[in-house]
């Protein structure tokens, strides 16, 4: 498909004005791949499977979704929609990013294929639509709007890179079939070696005295949040901010 060919697939009508109602619909297509995805990865939801799936044939899903990057687009619009953003804001700017980061992680823990997802150029779907709306009101009578943009890519980074790190040790973990602390002391007499060599002073501060690498991944998780929230509030302006985090 060549660019001058392209209709953003939220331009597309799901059915035509006339002739028969369709046998099937966009979001029953959508939460079938989803379902496949979230079991067996994303390479795994190709129309043939869906076709399965649904009882339909493969072929004829193109007439609902014209493209493999269409069906993507509509999966990843659809998982956004699992984020809660009602009620944003509600005037404790920290308590809201705190509910959307918790909301965002948990929904790519539920499906962690969105993280091979390329989403770098947004393709603006209802979801995401609604959640760009709650969730950068809630700086938006403060900040200008490409402060606003700055900071909300600063936390989304941060969520998506721990997230993502939490996704890819856990395909690590089951592809060695060890848990996490049999890989810990599978790993310490190396860890003991170079802290008795006393030739890393960082590194054995880490292993020594750090308390993050000890903690829940919950937790850990909880405590860059913190960090992040806090340079966002760095980069508020004053007046009107308590130190709750809401606004007077």
């Amino acid at each position: 498909m060549t660019d001058a060919e392209y209709v953003n697939i939220w331009m597309q009508p799901e059915r035509q004005a006339y002739g028969p109602k369709p046998a099937y619909s966009r979001a029953q297509i959508t939460e079938a791949a989803i379902r496949i995805a979230d079991a067996e990865g994303l390479e795994a939801a190709t129309m043939r499977r869906i076709a399965a799936e649904i009882g339909a044939g493969a072929m004829s899903l193109y007439r609902y979704v014209p493209s493999r990057d269409n069906l993507v687009e509509l999966m990843a619009d659809r998982v956004m929609g699992e984020i809660d953003v009602t009620g944003m804001p509600s005037g404790d700017w920290r308590a809201d990013l705190t509910h959307y980061a918790d909301g965002l992680r948990a929904m790519w823990l539920r499906h962690p294929w969105i993280a091979t997802v390329q989403r770098s150029l947004p393709s603006f779907g209802p979801n995401q639509l609604l959640l760009i709306e709650g969730l950068m009101g809630v700086l938006d009578a403060f900040v200008s709007i490409d402060e606003n943009l700055g900071l909300m890519a600063m936390l989304n980074s941060y969520i998506e890179g721990t997230v993502r790190e939490e996704i890819s040790s856990a395909k690590e973990f089951r592809r060695s079939g060890l848990s996490e602390s049999e890989w810990m002391a599978r790993s310490h007499p190396y860890i003991d070696r170079l802290v008795k060599s006393g030739k890393y002073p960082i590194f054995i501060k880490i292993v020594m005295e750090a308390r993050q690498p000890h903690l829940s991944r919950d937790d850990q998780f909880r405590y860059g949040l913190q960090r992040v929230l806090d340079c966002i509030a760095a980069a508020l302006p004053s007046s009107g901010r308590v130190s709750d985090g809401s606004w007077e």
